[in-house]
């Protein structure tokens, strides 16, 4: 066993000057120093690459170049890294400072795959709950910031799908836990690996958006039909139930 894991924080960058250098110095600051930090960006027009080349000194890697998204950008930063643990970490979010100080404590005395952390939101999103999947995709409190996977553990699950827009993440978690059966658990409620921003990609969906990905996804990994099928017709009622509550 390691006494010592190397983590790899891959950031995607497209026109992030807002949030960028917050996202930056949360990495630079953290008390556990063995870490390397990727971004990989998708050809910015604002001040994005001045403010990467402001902080080069604290990157292993970056590149600005034309891709084919927010999942293949992911992928080509994933391919790039040469840490033991992974990690994605979105340019609007940030670490608090002793985030991989824990990651590693959990990694050294526990034999799992991925570990995710709390984090900060409008709350703290705490816990994640793998026998719920077949039925509800929120088992965990979010991709970015919390998830931590070895990374002889993410070749086994394979690349973010690109055929999946807004839910490539999803897919993932799906075939890490379902698929590939792989171990992992959660830290405390009180270990918070740091802030999510509430008004990403993701919070820009429509409930129907969200729903039908997420339907395609379970048939993709061959979910039983009758279980989609109902899943989907909750879904529904649950959608017009809704809409009918908000207009009265």
């Amino acid at each position: 066993m390691k006494k010592n894991y190397k983590i790899s924080v891959v950031t995607v960058t497209k026109n992030s000057e807002k949030f960028l250098e917050d996202c930056l110095v949360s990495v630079q600051n953290q008390s556990y120093k063995n870490y390397e930090h990727l971004i990989i960006d998708g050809n910015s027009n604002d001040n994005t690459i001045d403010i990467i080349k402001k902080h080069k000194h604290g990157l292993a890697y970056w590149t600005s170049e034309n891709d084919k998204g927010l999942y293949d950008a992911m992928n080509i930063g994933i391919s790039k890294s040469e840490g033991d643990i992974i990690c994605i970490l979105n340019s609007d979010d940030f670490f608090y400072k002793n985030c991989f100080k824990i990651v590693s404590k959990y990694f050294l005395k526990n034999p799992i795959d991925f570990l995710f952390g709390s984090v900060m939101k409008n709350r703290i999103y705490h816990n994640f709950f793998p026998e719920k999947i077949w039925y509800k995709f929120n088992v965990y409190p979010s991709h970015s910031i919390s998830f931590f996977i070895k990374k002889k553990s993410h070749n086994l699950v394979g690349k973010y799908n690109l055929k999946f827009k807004h839910c490539a993440d999803r897919d993932y978690i799906y075939r890490s836990i379902v698929t590939k059966r792989l171990k992992g658990m959660a830290t405390k409620k009180t270990e918070v690996f740091g802030k999510f921003d509430m008004y990403g990609i993701s919070s820009k969906l429509t409930f129907m958006q969200k729903n039908i990905e997420e339907i395609k996804i379970r048939i993709n990994n061959k979910q039983n039909f009758f279980k989609i099928f109902f899943i989907f017709i909750v879904f529904c009622f649950y959608y017009l139930f809704r809409s009918v509550f908000k207009k009265n």
